[in-house]
């Protein structure tokens, strides 16, 4: 059982329909990667979880249970659409959103201080949030979206607006949370990110679940059985092995060919490899060809389309 079951979840706005039943599983302790195009409804199902939005019929389930008001203390939410009292002071913002979520005011300033200071943000205690670079805002937003310790944490666009050091900094603390057991729900178009952090996923399209599971599983799933090799040989290069492989492409580059290769229907690696040796050359690297998860989207997306 995960820690947020969604149960044949769907929601309206008028004639519009936002998500049409969907169901889902984010097991604990993971990163989910919430994914889909704009308008696909992904906002609407964070919004429903977060308890923002009631959904028409369906239920969503915490740790096993019908979720509650409570419950939503023991979330972290970091909104793609980022909202700060800019006339606040940055330390008293952080402060007043860490009480919300029910820590005590001991409890934020010293949890706040440590991570102020991890980020590198410390002299900006008694500054305005109107102050801040776009850069510095956004570290604030994920603070105040983590300091109380989540046992959920829904995480929208989180790499928006980051240079590629402080995106990295953010993506180490995302492993570090999880590695501490965070539930974790990541929502971006950046599929990079999902083929980094994500452990499982679900792809949302014109409001329905198109797929869902495990990140290396849906890629093996959509793979087309092709084995990248690398070999040298001192003769002619090798050539298709009936019932085995053909050969697709073969590069020759100062005597160290690599080749793609499509394997036959029920041919597994080692029978492919086996095969390989056989004829003599000798094998350098051999590896399966397995897509991105950036072509796996696509290619969902427009077949819905």
């Amino acid at each position: 059982m995960g820690l947020i079951e969604c149960k044949n979840i769907s929601k309206s706005f008028g004639e519009k329909v936002a998500l049409d039943s969907v169901s889902l599983d984010i097991p604990k302790g993971k990163i989910f990667g919430l994914l889909g195009p704009n308008g696909a409804g992904k906002t609407t199902l964070i919004r429903i979880i977060n308890r923002i939005t009631i959904p028409n019929s369906g239920q969503v389930f915490f740790d096993g249970r019908p979720i509650t008001q409570r419950d939503v203390e023991r979330i972290g939410y970091l909104p793609e659409e980022r909202g700060l009292y800019r006339k606040m002071e940055v330390g008293e913002q952080a402060m007043y959103l860490a009480q919300l979520k029910g820590m005590t005011a001991r409890d934020a300033q010293k949890e706040l201080k440590l991570w102020f200071e991890k980020f590198g943000i410390q002299d900006w205690w008694k500054k305005k949030v109107e102050e801040l670079s776009k850069g510095m805002a956004q570290k604030l937003q994920f603070i105040t979206t983590v300091v109380h310790k989540p046992d959920l944490m829904i995480l929208d666009e989180p790499f928006s607006g980051f240079d590629p050091v402080n995106a990295e900094v953010i993506r180490q603390e995302i492993l570090r949370l999880k590695n501490e057991g965070a539930t974790i729900i990541l929502s971006t178009h950046n599929m990079e990110s999902v083929e980094e952090l994500c452990d499982n996923i679900a792809l949302i399209n014109k409001s329905r679940l198109v797929i869902t599971g495990g990140v290396d599983a849906i890629r093996h799933e959509y793979g087309n059985n092709n084995i990248e090799l690398t070999y040298t040989v001192e003769g002619d290069p090798i050539g298709p092995v009936d019932g085995v492989y053909d050969v697709l492409s073969d590069e020759n580059n100062a005597g160290r060919h690599t080749a793609v290769l499509s394997l036959a229907e029920g041919v597994d690696n080692n029978a492919a490899l086996a095969a390989i040796l056989g004829t003599g050359v000798t094998v350098n690297s051999f590896k399966e060809l397995v897509p991105r998860m950036n072509d796996i989207f696509i290619k969902l997306v427009t077949e819905g389309i």
